[in-house]
């Protein structure tokens, strides 16, 4: 019995995981042998091979547990009323982690990681639910799924610039610069107002945007609305909100689709089989993520 107030006994498996993170984390180029990591925590090959398997699936583990502390936050956070400030700053926080843990996110997104660790679907996953909700309330400009590829490959793309080529890639505005120019194109036109005068007044929510010392903000934490909500929902101009003064509408239409797409896959069918749902979204989708050169 421990004596009161006494640590529990770390277990074998969480005392490799353990050194190996913290092996990773010091590591000049990121790597780690399994011989390095079995003398640090006092243990025999044998004992690393049963728990994890081989060297990948060590490592494996040590991501997991990584974006598991990552992902702890947008998982008990409540959702804003604004989800287009909620996915600017999840792009934020995204980028922190990756500068304070270059050594765990150059290996997170690794070509040698052939099987993708769960917390990055899960991180895909809420993000598409974020999205989702921009559609529903008319914000977004194409299908969500399609933007939720479109933005985490951008964000990790500059992350591991940052983190890879740091005396290239040394504009400490890099990031918000990629993050806008994405969400400008995947947000109906007139939601990035407020980013755009952050910017201007100095006061954008860009940590860890090159120097990896800005302290991360909480996903979830002390949001509130930003100054463009979209029209109440069921109103005529709700899906045309911010578009251009054309008089023609083409902006609206991907709008609208993506936004209808998303109330039919939240709600049920108005009437509608399961294939005849099924259709129609496929439909909805299409005309969401059509672009000048596909019709």
């Amino acid at each position: 019995m421990n004596p009161a107030g006494a640590a529990a006994p770390v277990g074998t498996r969480d005392r490799i995981l353990q050194v190996a993170a913290d092996l990773v984390a010091r590591s000049p180029d990121g790597d780690v042998s399994t011989r390095a990591v079995c003398e640090a925590a006092g243990v025999g090959a044998p004992a690393l091979y049963r728990h994890f398997g081989d060297k990948e699936g060590l490592l494996s583990a040590v991501v997991d547990q990584g974006f598991d502390r990552y992902l702890a936050t947008k998982r008990d956070r409540t959702p804003g009323t604004d989800p287009v400030r909620d996915l600017r700053e999840g792009w934020d926080t995204h980028t922190d982690f990756a500068l304070r843990n270059p050594n765990l996110y150059r290996l997170m997104n690794s070509p040698a990681m052939r099987t993708p660790p769960a917390a990055a679907l899960e991180s895909h996953r809420i993000l598409t639910g974020d999205l989702r909700r921009a559609a529903e309330q008319g914000k977004l400009r194409l299908a969500p799924e399609l933007a939720a590829q479109m933005i985490m490959s951008a964000n990790v793309g500059v992350c591991l610039m940052l983190v890879s080529r740091p005396a290239t890639f040394d504009d400490r505005t890099l990031s918000r610069r990629v993050r806008d120019a994405v969400h400008t194109a995947v947000f109906v036109p007139g939601m990035m107002a407020d980013t755009a005068t952050d910017t201007a007044t100095g006061t954008a929510t860009a940590t860890g945007t090159g120097t990896g010392t800005g302290e991360a903000e909480a996903p979830g934490g002390g949001r509130s609305g930003s100054g463009s909500a979209a029209p109440a929902p069921g109103t005529a101009s709700a899906s045309a909100a911010g578009a251009p003064a054309t008089g023609r509408g083409e902006a609206t239409v991907p709008a609208t689709a993506a936004r209808l797409g998303a109330l039919l896959r939240g709600t049920a069918g108005p009437g509608l089989t399961g294939a005849e749902s099924a259709l129609l979204a496929e439909w909805l989708d299409r005309l969401a993520d059509a672009t000048p050169d596909r019709p």
